[in-house]
């Protein structure tokens, strides 16, 4: 039985859009756990100078001083899942942001149930959001700066967005990346979704309809 160039199209399309959105469904759920490495690492600020009273990193959980140890001393809030006092909206946007990342994740689900395009979009706009947040996070967190925590692991000249005696570590570079990889994928999820019925032959989209309607 001979194939139309129709139908062979359209089975084309469909496996091609099938492997794009398994390697867009596979970066979300790296960006996911980018985004928990974000939250439970205590690593957004390190400390720089030599010259300081005391050398560790702080996080939005904690802060971990060197010692004599062979592992430095963490020290946080009363509650492992508290944020320290100055740093609770970041840490809630980020958490915010982390939930949008694995929604849109969880929404690969749908694939089966729902129009293709309908599910790139909904993701889409949950990765946006998540983008969002984690920007703002970012912000506020160097907003935050002027407190009793950064003053005593960086010194008294810290203020807000002026680290003092510190720096932004690899944890902040890696939210920063993780903004970055949210505004791509949702425009990759946008992408993605027009291109559902603007790739097709307008033949196609005559049969498609009719299919529906016989069905």
């Amino acid at each position: 039985m001979a194939v139309s160039p129709t139908e062979l199209y359209h089975t084309e399309f469909v496996r091609s859009a099938r492997a794009v959105g398994v390697l867009w469904g596979v970066c979300t759920v790296c960006l996911a756990v980018i985004q928990v490495v974000v939250l439970v690492q205590p690593s957004w600020v390190v400390t720089t100078e030599t010259t300081a009273p005391t050398s560790g990193t702080l996080g939005l959980f904690q802060v971990c001083v060197q010692g004599d140890w062979p592992g430095p001393d963490c020290q946080g809030s009363s509650s492992p899942l508290t944020p320290l006092p100055a740093f609770q909206t970041p840490a809630v946007l980020v958490c915010v942001s982390l939930g949008a990342v694995w929604s849109s994740a969880a929404c690969l689900l749908l694939f089966r149930f729902c129009h293709s395009a309908a599910v790139f979009k909904s993701c889409g706009w949950l990765q946006l959001t998540a983008g969002a947040c984690l920007s703002l996070a970012c912000l506020l967190f160097l907003d935050s700066w002027d407190c009793a925590e950064m003053r005593a692991l960086c010194g008294d000249r810290v203020g807000s967005f002026q680290p003092g005696n510190c720096s932004v570590s690899w944890v902040f570079t890696l939210a920063l990346l993780g903004v970055l990889d949210s505004v791509i994928l949702a425009t990759l999820a946008f992408v993605l979704a027009s291109r559902q019925d603007a790739l097709l032959p307008p033949e196609t989209k005559e049969v498609i309809p009719g299919l529906l309607t016989s069905a």
